[in-house]
């Protein structure tokens, strides 16, 4: 690195996880009432996931599955939001701190605008960021592929992080 250049890094992270009967949805941290949930050995917050791997990436950490595999039952139904302070935690150990996050939300339903606005607060609060500092969007897949099938979600998610 250059020297005197600020240390400054961008991850990219994209999770997927398909529609399950008789589970709840949770999506940025916040339980959305919808006919299903999302399949996976934790609470399946895809979009807390996709943040997750941005900022592992960013800090130059291995993925979500490494830190908190599906193997370990200590991780078995475990919250999202328990990952994604574990997440900050790992990259203030690294040097670095959050500057903002950037995703999209891919799913044919539920509509989560309604609720954008408490997983911004809830995200903001866990990485110790302002609220204006999260970005949360959703489209559809326009019924094209798994999602377009409401077979499941994806996220896409970047993360800005600074070096302190």
């Amino acid at each position: 690195m250059a020297q005197g250049l600020p240390k400054i890094r961008v991850g990219l992270g994209y999770d997927v996880h398909r529609f399950a009967p008789n589970r709840e949805l949770w999506l940025g941290g916040v339980k959305i009432p919808h006919t299903e949930g999302l399949a996976g050995h934790s609470d399946a917050d895809v979009l807390l996931h996709a943040i997750c791997d941005a900022l592992l990436g960013a800090a130059g950490l291995r993925d979500i599955g490494h830190h908190f595999p599906d193997t370990d039952a200590n991780y078995k139904g475990i919250d999202s939001k328990i990952l994604l302070r574990r997440t900050y935690l790992l990259i203030r150990e690294q040097g670095f701190v959050p500057g903002n996050i950037d995703c999209t939300l891919i799913a044919e339903a539920p509509k989560i605008n309604p609720f954008v606005p408490e997983m911004k607060k809830v995200i903001a609060e866990i990485l110790e960021l302002q609220i204006e500092a999260i970005g949360i969007k959703a489209t559809t897949s326009e019924k094209m592929g798994f999602v377009g099938r409401s077979e499941g979600m994806a996220a896409h998610c970047v993360a800005l992080i600074f070096g302190v």
